[in-house]
């Protein structure tokens, strides 16, 4: 945006220019510059890879639900590697992009101020787990058992279907993004389902049957 331009973009060159689509420099001193201003942390994490119980209250799994790194020690949830975590204050949220199944990530403050960049949940832990690997961390795990998903005419029939439940799910696009997330964890709740906001075939069978 304009105003992101004129209050953080940098001339990292020093030819009086602030070039962002012909300066490489430029362009990164700025984009640095910008994550600085919404609060970027240097030095502190923001996303790690971890491993989770076979049961726990999956409901309280979503960037948007803040615990203490305690909460989660006590649950189960130790590092990649079975280490456990720290059972500190430290603030965080627990991240399933494929479900309970699925890979694990704790996400920090740094994760949340990242999504402010971009707000798309995919392209941020996409770009949050690339960073982990530059920095040394092993291949990301397959998780712990096979996952179901669905495809794009089912994901996108799960969001009508939602829509017409009153939930606000944006772009009908079958992309299951945070606003659809939280329709599809009241409504595993509902038919008492893991919720842990990932949509399967089982929760939109249940809710085609309408039980």
């Amino acid at each position: 945006m304009p105003s992101v331009y004129y209050k953080y973009a940098v001339d990292f060159e020093g030819n009086a220019k602030r070039d962002l689509i012909h300066s490489t420099p430029d362009a990164l001193a700025s984009a640095a510059n910008y994550l600085d201003g919404l609060g970027w942390k240097p030095g502190q994490p923001w996303i790690e890879e971890v491993r989770v119980p076979e049961e726990m209250d999956w409901s309280q799994t979503d960037v948007t639900i803040k615990k203490p790194r305690a909460y989660w020690a006590k649950a189960g949830v130790t590092s990649a590697s079975g280490k456990p975590i720290p059972a500190d204050n430290t603030p965080t949220s627990l991240l399933l992009p494929m479900g309970r199944n699925g890979p694990a990530f704790l996400t920090y403050p740094n994760f949340d101020v990242y999504l402010q960049w971009n707000q798309s949940l995919v392209y941020s832990t996409t770009a949050a787990y690339y960073a982990t690997r530059l920095a040394g961390a092993p291949p990301l795990s397959r998780g712990r058992g096979p996952i179901e998903s669905l495809n794009l005419p089912e994901a996108k029939l799960l969001q009508q279907i939602l829509a017409k439940r009153g939930y606000d799910v944006g772009k009908i696009d079958g992309v299951i993004g945070a606003s659809t997330r939280i329709g599809v964890r009241d409504m595993q709740k509902k038919f008492g389902l893991p919720a842990d906001g990932y949509p399967t075939p089982e929760l939109l069978a249940a809710l085609q049957g309408g039980r």
